[in-house]
Order: C-alpha cells, then structure tokens, then sequence
C-alpha cells in the first residue's frame, strides 16, 4: 500500500501527471492522508470504478456517506478494520470501457484519449485512471463475503431499480413505506440527474469539463457499446475478457 507514491510519474498533459498504479499525481501527492484516513464503524463506502475519489469527511458528521474508486488493495487499513459497509456498483466491461472514453473526451484535466480503437487498447491495458477494470472489479468480487459489502450491478439498476434499492434499504437496516420507496426511485432516474444541476455537473467550468464535447452525464444506457465496437474489436474484448476473468463467477449482461 505504502509504494503507491513511490511509483512512476509519466506527464501525459500539462500540470497532470498520472502515477502506477494509474493514478493522478493529486491522489498520490495526497498518498498519507489518504492512508491514514480514520474511518468510522457506521461509515457508508459508495465504491465504484472509476472517477472519485476519497472525499475530505473528517469534520462530517455520523453517519457518514463517503465515494471512492479505490480497489482493494488501495484501500486504508481503516476502513476494513472497522468493519464498515460499502456498496459497490458494477458496470459491464464494454459499456464502462465507453463511457469512460467520452469521459476523458470532455475532461480537460485528463490526457486526449485519441481515436476510439486507440482508447480500446488502452483500456484492456489497464492503462488508464484507476487501473484495470479487470482487476478493480475481481477485487472488490473477491472480498465480498469477508466485509459487509452489497455488490451491486449499473444492469439491474437499469432494469428494476425499485427492487436494487429495497437491497440498499435492507442491507442498511432500515425502513422505508412504499410513497418515500417511490420517490426514491423516481429522483435517482437517469433522466432526473440528467437534469440536475447538483448531479449534471454543469456548473464545473467548461475548462475542467467540456460539455459542448460529450455531457457529463451522457446516455446512461445499456449496451451503448453495440455502437462503438466493430465486429473484430468485440471478438478481441471478448477473448481478453475470458482469460482475465477465468476462475471468477461474476457474470455481467452487456444489453437489455
């Protein structure tokens, strides 16, 4: 864990500099205070692959409700040694692989991913923000007996979101009638955080985000893939896919 600010800087844009395990240099700069972070045992840990990071929470107040893209590996020692819960969400390969090439597109802190079959080679690599998807979702899978963490799937979200959050609600032990149930799932749609401006993103500075290239919150679909890869791109995904993720059960749907 310690090593992770002693790894190799490489420039990829001006005053951004991303770091192994394909971190931005803000994340390693910050590397101990991010691993001395002190958790809490009534922490809530949203955990997903890629674009946050550890929120600064010291001063907020029990409960807290805190956002990281770390893999496990990563993690501060606290959070696993108070037994904590974390939600991960999980998105299939293909569509993450897009999303997060139109993510890049319109992020100005972020290098130019260049063409599409360019960012596709680079993603399998692992070369890019947070590391592999492959291996940042395998670790999470993995430890998910061992901690109190609900895996959850972007998939199922999309298909019965009542039925995923009635999960959330459970697995946080509490209570909730079926009018506030209802109005949960109707203000957590895609469409209302399109709309947003607290979730769109649209008051971050254009030189930070450029929404005029692709919207922060774009389609929100799934198998959005299907029009980005060519018939030759997805035989490769798919045989890189079956040998990175040979002996693991979790199993993704690619469209609805």
């Amino acid at each position: 864990m310690g090593q992770a600010g002693q790894s190799e800087d490489k420039t990829v844009a001006p005053g951004v500099r991303i770091c192994r395990p394909g971190m931005v240099a803000a994340t390693v700069d910050n590397w101990g205070q991010i691993q001395g972070f002190e958790a809490k045992p009534d922490d809530l840990v949203i955990c997903t692959y890629p674009k946050s990071g550890v929120e600064q929470a010291r001063e907020m107040p029990s409960p807290r409700v805190l956002r990281t893209h770390l893999p496990t590996q990563l993690l501060p020692r606290s959070f696993w040694e108070t037994r904590c819960k974390f939600l991960y969400v999980a998105r299939n390969a293909k569509d993450c692989t897009v999303s997060y090439y139109h993510f890049q597109r319109m992020n100005q802190t972020l290098p130019d991913p260049g063409p599409w079959e360019e960012y596709l080679e680079t993603f399998l690599s692992g070369k890019v923000g947070w590391g592999s998807w492959f291996e940042h979702v395998k670790g999470w899978w993995e430890v998910r007996h061992r901690y109190q963490i609900l895996f959850l799937f972007y998939e199922d979200l999309k298909r019965d979101p009542k039925r995923e959050i009635q999960k959330v609600v459970q697995f946080l032990g509490k209570r909730v009638d079926g009018p506030v149930l209802d109005r949960i799932v109707q203000e957590t749609s895609f469409e209302k955080m399109k709309a947003n401006p607290m979730t769109n993103r649209s008051l971050v500075p254009k030189s930070i985000l450029d929404q005029s290239i692709s919207p922060f919150m774009r389609k929100g679909t799934v198998g959005d893939w299907k029009n980005h890869f060519t018939v030759a791109q997805n035989e490769r995904f798919e045989e890189i896919y079956r040998r990175k993720m040979e002996g693991t059960s979790i199993c993704f749907c690619t469209e609805l």
